[in-house]
């Protein structure tokens, strides 16, 4: 058998950077109510959101992302054309073909990898594994990972059971090289068996044909049980593989799918008081593959997470699929 030659990349990877971009029109409580029968009261104890974000006037998929990435490159340190690989995790951009991270790439200046994936409120953190992954092997020196949804042109707004949950913006990070790690290993996984958990209404071809849009549909029970249970033992997984106890972290960053289901993972993992939380959710709602970098961000632009500090990321969605993976914040 033939040698084939083998590349090698850095001992280590490490967040560069963290940016996103919040969309301008703000949709609290009050309004949401003209749409369903509900009440702020009842929305912000059922899931703690006061308020969220959907796109405003010349706000769409693509200049969220764009947006967001361009300050992550900026905040790197780095030149657009340096990017190795860009990973755009969606599952709100209307165009099966050409990916948008293609698009985003040249943009940006970049003639690397590009490629979309798909999966929800997880895919920030699959595209920080695969890019942490890319770092290492030498497959690629910097990568750009976006996660950005526009939910609220997939939300049906008079369906009382997902209305007031879903919202738009975008998230984006640079991985890099280290000399010493900065990104433990990722702890990702999925049950298929849970498919109808977290669906679209009706398949695309269904839509056309019928003129329809698709729209989100979710059995919140079970979700709600899976998460508070399944995802918090994934999240000690995550621990052990970064080799770190809960009283070694400074920052917990949980897909902010609902407050109630952060509170529940916090009691499972008995997680020290003094570590900063992220609760995001009350002003930006539920961002799928946006939340955890949204969140990020904002606790550092706020201060009450600080650079350095050690940061447990899960996310979980549609699929069922689950990821995370400790980081060292940018």
């Amino acid at each position: 058998m033939t040698a084939l030659t083998a590349r090698t990349g850095s001992p280590f990877a490490k967040l560069l950077s963290v940016a996103s971009f919040v969309p301008s029109r703000v949709v609290d409580n009050a309004e949401m109510c003209t749409y369903i029968d509900s009440s702020d009261e009842w929305i912000q104890q059922r899931t703690g959101i006061a308020e969220r974000r959907w796109v405003g006037e010349g706000e769409n998929v693509e200049t969220m992302a764009l947006d967001a990435a361009r300050t992550a490159v900026e905040r790197a340190g780095i030149d657009g054309s340096e990017l190795g690989a860009v990973i755009v995790s969606t599952v709100t951009y209307y165009h099966q073909t050409p990916s948008l991270a293609a698009k985003l790439a040249f943009q940006l200046g970049s003639t690397g990898a590009a490629f979309d994936i798909s999966a929800a409120c997880a895919g920030f953190c699959y595209g920080i594994g695969q890019a942490e992954s890319l770092v290492r092997s030498g497959a690629a020196k910097y990568v750009l990972v976006i996660g950005v949804e526009e939910l609220s042109r997939f939300t049906d707004i008079h369906d009382r059971g997902t209305a007031f949950l879903f919202a738009d913006g975008a998230g984006a990070a640079v991985v890099g090289p280290s000399d010493v790690n900065g990104i433990g290993p990722v702890v990702w996984g999925s049950d298929g068996g849970q498919a109808s958990a977290i669906t679209q209404t009706v398949e695309w071809s269904e839509a056309l044909e019928g003129g329809t849009t698709p729209y989100i549909a979710m059995d919140g029970r079970a979700v709600f049980k899976w998460a508070s249970g399944f995802i918090a033992d994934a999240a000690r997984h995550v621990l052990d593989a970064a080799g770190l106890t809960p009283d070694q972290l400074d920052v917990f960053i949980p897909h902010q799918a609902n407050n109630r289901i952060t509170d529940a993972m916090l009691r499972s993992l008995k997680l020290p008081e003094h570590i900063v939380v992220a609760r995001t959710i009350r002003q930006f709602g539920n961002n799928s593959a946006a939340s955890v970098p949204m969140a990020m961000d904002q606790l550092l632009s706020t201060g009450e997470a600080k650079k350095g500090q050690t940061a447990l990321l899960i996310g979980f969605g549609a699929g069922l699929v689950y990821a995370g993976q400790v980081v060292t914040l940018p």
